[in-house]
């Protein structure tokens, strides 16, 4: 069995699921060593307590990895906004944001800009754009101005799927400006460029299968000689629990940090990251195209219109559906027992590297039942 296969036999028989983007369901592995973990904190013995809180710098050496950038430049969080909230609070200058983003991003900005530090600006796109969310290179090199200093980006958006080219991003916003990247719904399934970005942040809870508390951020000593550790608590002081006296913040990206993380979730993260690398994210990405191919494929044959761009590499495993009676497909999904997430004119459909022949045909059938009537033949 090859590796991607073992892989593959990780997923279990989630017929119908098509939500892999809102929430991932839990991987057996990760679900057993959960429960082995937190026997382990039940015990009284130290030596049990040590091999949980070793996955901390285990994770951590296993992001760096995969995200080709140095392990000291990585820190764990709660969730990819408690990331975006330590690199934007800290920012001074304009930061460029697509008001379309994910609120982790638009919140957390606005939140920031309030505090007085960071400005926002905000590309805005026209209601009837069908590229409405594609933060395209050119999009962003027309938005510059001497004023801007920073972008935050979503690598794939979370409405449409599109997913942006991180090396062309960071030639148009050239060496001065930093480029912030929300990985959420790209790592560990998507192979990228990291490395042009200044600071990335994600978490385990989608593609990574790994449960919610498993955020993570990287700060590149770029970043962190322009982003102040604002919201830098105790555990981002170098030397250990810093008692009567008042260390300034560490050196190193620890200064992002507020307090320990939670071991269980580390725990968590560690094995969908080892799964993840071990299978290859390379074949993770090909074996995904391949069953993103079959949600166009099902969408095309109904005549439903896709807001999602079809070459692979400007997309990941979101496919963003725009039929004319979305109402009226919602309903027939959720009757047929297909998740996905309905939301306004769309309905968007994300499949994972596991999802079944069975799901992908209870797709096409609740589309039938939906009323579409099904033009060319597979």
């Amino acid at each position: 069995m090859s590796a991607l296969e073992e892989y593959r036999s990780t997923f279990g028989e989630e017929y119908g699921y098509l939500n892999w983007a809102a929430y991932g369901l839990l991987s057996p592995a990760i679900t057993a060593e959960a429960v082995a973990d937190a026997e382990l904190l039940g015990s009284p013995r130290p030596a049990s307590h040590t091999l949980v809180h070793d996955r901390v710098p285990e994770a951590r050496e296993l992001l760096a990895e995969m995200l080709d950038v140095s392990a000291d430049t990585v820190t764990l969080q709660p969730s990819a906004t408690y990331g975006l909230m330590h690199a934007l609070y800290g920012l001074s200058g304009e930061v460029l944001a697509a008001s379309s983003e994910f609120p982790s991003i638009t919140v957390s900005l606005e939140r920031a800009a309030a505090f007085g530090r960071a400005r926002a600006r905000w590309m805005d796109f026209e209601d009837d754009d069908p590229h409405a969310g594609f933060v395209t290179p050119d999009a962003v090199a027309a938005a510059l101005d001497d004023d801007v200093s920073a972008l935050v980006v979503s690598h794939v958006d979370f409405r449409t799927g599109y997913r942006t080219d991180l090396s062309a991003l960071r030639e148009v916003l050239g060496p001065d400006r930093l480029l912030i990247v929300d990985a959420v719904q790209s790592f560990g399934v998507i192979e990228a460029d990291y490395a042009a970005a200044d600071v990335i942040v994600g978490h385990g809870y989608k593609w990574l299968r790994a449960g919610r508390g498993t955020g993570f951020a990287t700060f590149s000593a770029r970043a962190r000689e322009r982003i102040t550790p604002v919201l830098s608590g105790f555990g981002g002081v170098d030397g250990g629990l810093p008692l009567d006296v008042l260390p300034a913040p560490s050196p190193s990206a620890n200064a992002y940090t507020v307090a320990s993380p939670d071991q269980l979730a580390v725990a968590r993260l560690a094995m969908g990251l080892t799964t993840a690398r071990d299978a290859g994210v390379a074949d993770i990405e090909a074996a995904l195209m391949e069953r993103t191919d079959r949600l166009f494929e099902i969408a095309d044959s109904y005549g439903i219109a896709v807001q999602t761009p079809r070459a692979h590499e400007q997309r990941a495993g979101i496919v963003n559906l725009l039929p004319e009676n979305p109402a009226q497909l919602a309903a027939s999904l959720a009757n047929a027992g297909v998740r996905a997430t309905a939301r306004g004119a769309s309905i968007r459909v994300s499949a994972h590297v596991g999802t079944s022949d069975d799901t992908l045909a209870q797709l096409d059938e609740a589309i039938g039942s939906a009323g579409y009537e099904k033009f060319t033949s597979e």
